[in-house]
This record gives structure tokens, sequence and C-alpha cells, in this order.
């Protein structure tokens, strides 16, 4: 299968979409003109507007790097294009603030190996002789083996915890607790909510990076995590792995929390309302695998419709509905929704796309509003593939699975299961 060549690197996207023509009249008045313009309500004003800033130097610069914040997505992202090619550093410095999430560690995930790279940094694994060395740039990782019989889950968070620069970590990755496949994450989370007043700087956290060898993706008992969530308040990434028993309950709000990942073979109904439910006010980056139906996975399109429909998260750029079973009937649904007027991108990736779905993606005005498209690891033909290439938008289609001609299974299957 060929890949697409134009496959981005980092979350240094390029926009797509074509930009409005010009308005006649819209930039009168030079620099005050097209500040004027950039309080229209008009989202084309405004746009046009900005196409005209850079003919004013430092001043038209400062106008577009407060367009950055501009409450529309496409005057973002315009604002972004025009700035990306700059080299002034307050240009670097401003698009170094509006891109913290580095896409590519979405983009190599669960491939066989414990996570090597977690909020951006490297993750390395936590000795209670050595202590915490560099607590500001690295995540630190604490696991169990079924060989460890001699200190528990509890003991290895209690001592990192109470190790000198504890309170200026930023990044936890929990990996495989004592018989994971028996014993839930509960009191694990528990433990973690205990320390939270030695973990004060604490804003990302993995729970479940577990291997399948170690215990499968559908066997890993999760449990409630929203004590997370009202323990660290601060908490900007919340990852999840496993979907037996997950739950986020009570309902919530959370005022920090700018990413939230739910990685399951199988994720039920119930949670995605539980996430549905939630009060995330900054959440700019919404990651779902949904599973199939024989581990749990009882979700279908409808239930995804107050994410796609409702303006949940209304800072959301990147929404991910990965891995599912039903992702023809995603396009089908996503295709009319608003939300690809907000969004940035579109990671469909891990599923069941067939070329029939991708066709409605590709006849689809709205999806060029999109920087990336990822349909990776679905039932794209090479044809559907250079079709989608045409788009103004970057396509990822990398590694295609071929149907399975067995009657006893279904022709097309998601690629994280048990």
């Amino acid at each position: 299968m060929t890949n697409n060549q134009n496959q981005p690197q980092d979350y240094d996207a390029v926009l797509g979409g074509q930009s409005p023509p010009p308005i006649d009249g819209v930039v009168l008045g030079g620099i005050e003109g097209i500040k004027r313009c950039l309080s229209n309500p008009v989202v084309n004003v405004r746009i046009a507007a900005l196409s005209e800033a850079l003919k004013y130097g430092d001043a038209g610069l400062d106008v577009l790097i407060q367009s950055l914040q501009d409450e529309s997505r496409l005057v973002e992202r315009f604002a972004y294009r025009l700035l990306k090619p700059r080299t002034e550093s307050q240009v670097k410095q401003a698009l170094q603030t509006y891109k913290p999430w580095n896409l590519e560690e979405r983009l190599t995930r669960y491939l066989g190996c414990h996570t090597t790279q977690f909020a951006n940094r490297q993750v390395v694994e936590f000795n209670a002789n050595r202590g915490i060395v560099e607590p500001v740039h690295q995540a630190y990782a604490l696991r169990c083996s079924y060989d460890d019989n001699e200190e528990n889950f509890p003991d290895k968070i209690s001592k990192l915890a109470q190790s000198s620069n504890a309170e200026k970590l930023p990044a936890l990755v929990l990996g495989l607790w004592i018989d994971a496949y028996e014993n839930d994450a509960s009191g694990t989370i528990q433990t973690l909510v205990n320390f939270k007043e030695y973990l004060s700087n604490l804003k990302a956290i993995l729970i479940g990076d577990i291997l399948g060898e170690e215990c499968e993706i559908s066997w890993i008992r999760q449990s409630d995590v929203s004590p997370i969530l009202r323990a660290y308040p601060q908490l900007e990434i919340l990852q999840v792995r496993g979907g037996d028993g997950l739950q986020f309950r009570p309902t919530i709000k959370h005022n920090h929390l700018k990413a939230l990942i739910v990685e399951t073979g199988g994720l039920s109904r119930d949670t995605v309302a539980q996430i549905c439910n939630l009060n995330l006010p900054a959440l700019e980056h919404l990651e779902l695998w949904f599973g199939c139906e024989d581990y749990g996975g009882t979700c279908w399109v409808e239930d995804i419709h107050p994410i796609i429909f409702a303006d949940k998260f209304p800072k959301l750029t990147y929404l991910g509905l990965c891995n599912s079973q039903f992702s023809d009937e995603i396009a089908s649904a996503i295709v009319t929704s608003p939300i690809l007027n907000s969004i940035s991108v579109l990671d469909l990736s891990l599923g069941t796309l067939s070329d029939a779905g991708a066709e409605e993606l590709l006849n689809c005005e709205a999806i060029n509003y999109l920087d990336i498209l990822n349909v990776s690891e679905n039932f794209l033909s090479e044809k559907m593939i250079e079709k989608l290439s045409s788009l103004d938008v970057r396509v990822i289609a990398n590694d295609q699975k071929e149907e399975e001609d067995d009657s006893y299974i279904h022709s097309r299957y998601c690629s994280v299961a048990e």
C-alpha cells in the first residue's frame, strides 16, 4: 500500500481549505482599518483583513499573533498559516504556545512497546535509589512485574511521591500493577489521590501503560478515574488504557484539562455518556477508542452525537473517534456535523472505514477546513487513498488492512480488541 507522502511530522499542521476571496474595502484605514475589521462578527471579513496584515510590519505581526486567540477556529488557523513560515522570535514563541501538544505522540502509539514519549517528555523508569534527577523535562514511569512480589504498586507511588523533587514533577506514567487482569485500578488511583500534596505540579497522567504480553488491553481492569480529576485541578493531560470497569462519575467540572485520551478494546455506551457529561471547558484533544462488542464495546454512532452535534467541548481542535466497528457510520454523521468548522484534526484511524465511508468524507466540502485527516489502519483501496490525497488537507492513510474472507468472523475489524 502506498502511503501518502504528505504525512506530517508533528503538530505543526498546515491549514487545509481555501482562503476566502478578498472583500472589497476591507483594509481601508491601514492597520487601524484591519483592527476594526477584526471586531466584525463575520468570519470571512476577519480572515480577509488578516490576509493584508503582513503589509504592516511588526504591527501586522502583532495582529496575527492576537488572532491565534480568535473565537473562530477558522480565523485562528488562517492566522497560524500566515505566521508559520516567519522567523521572528515573537512569532516562534507565540506558535510554541499555540501548539503545545505534539501530534507525533498520537501517530506512533500502541506499537507493542512501553511509552517512550509522554506529554512532550522522554519517559524514564523511576528507580528509588536514584530518585527524581530531572523532574521538569522527563516523565517518570512506575511499573510492577509478575516477579515483583516484594513491593506493591502503592508502595512504589509512595516512594516516588516522597522523593526529592517530586513536587516539581509534571508528568507521570503508571504501567502494570500486580494482577491487572484481576485487580482493578482503584487502589492505584486512591494512592495517587492520597499523595496529591506531594505531587503538586502534576500536569499529565497516563494510567495503564501495559503491554499485551503483560495484560491484554481488554483484560485491564480499570476503575472510576474521576477522583484523579478532583485531586489534581491543574491536570492538563489524562490518558487511560483499558475499558473494563472504566467510569467517570460523578459528573464534575475541570477547568484545565486539555487532553483526554481513552484507549480501549471495548468502550461501553455508559462510559461514553459519562464522558459526554463531563464539564471540560478547556478540552482541546479528545480521543476515544471504541473497540468491539466482544470485549465490551457497546456504543454506536448515536452515543457520540453529543460530541459532534451539541458543541459539548467548544475548544476542541483534535477529535479522535478511533478503533471503531462503525467507522462508516461515524463518517456519515461527521459530514453533517458543524464540528468540522472548528476542529483541526479528525482521526478515524484503527477502524473499519471502507471506500463507501471515505467517499462521504471526500464529497464533504468542510473536510477541507481540516489540517489533518487520519484514516490509517482502515480498509481503503489504493484508488480511494489517491482520491483523498487530492484534498487540500494532510491525509495520513498508512497500513490499510485487508478484509477477511471468513464467514465466521467480521470481514472488517477494528485494530485493537483483545
